[in-house]
């Protein structure tokens, strides 16, 4: 409320004294503020990722369900297609840095659950974590095959 009274006093000594006149000023200072804008983005509908590299992203969230076959296998297959292709291919990179921090949570989420297997609750929270970890690198694989950026929800960002 005390804001609103602020940008109102702010605008009536500027001389606008209706809501749709501070509106329409206010969106006038803003664009001249800004500029034009010149970003080129990778979400643009001209930027065609390669098939290789939507590959190779697929294949980097896949790479975790290697740790179904050997103990932090699913952080060392991310981390094994991260590492061969981020210098040739941005989208490898930034999905694979993706996939890496996700599975390193999972493996944090995994290590505090042992302790809690002595108490039976661990158990549940073991398979939980394996049920959504499977689903979300099914979610990011699928993602990544058509082009698509994928954010893991509740991931530690360690990786930059």
């Amino acid at each position: 409320m005390l804001e609103l009274a602020c940008v109102y006093a702010f605008y009536s000594l500027k001389g606008v004294t209706t809501m749709s006149e501070i509106t329409e000023s206010a969106t006038e200072t803003q664009a001249a503020t800004q500029g034009p804008d010149t970003s080129v983005s990778r979400q643009d509908s001209t930027y065609e990722i390669p098939q290789e590299e939507r590959t190779m992203g697929m294949l980097a969230h896949l790479a975790a369900l290697a740790g179904f076959l050997f103990p932090t296998g699913n952080v060392v297959g991310p981390l094994v297609v991260w590492l061969v292709k981020k210098d040739t291919m941005p989208f490898v990179d930034e999905q694979g840095k993706e996939s890496l921090n996700f599975q390193i949570t999972v493996l944090i989420a995994y290590l505090c659950c042992v302790p809690l297997v002595l108490i039976i609750i661990g158990i549940f929270l073991m398979i939980g974590v394996g049920i959504a970890a499977l689903i979300f690198t099914i979610i990011a694989a699928i993602k990544a095959s058509s082009g698509e950026s994928y954010r893991y929800p509740l991931t530690l960002r360690l990786i930059k």
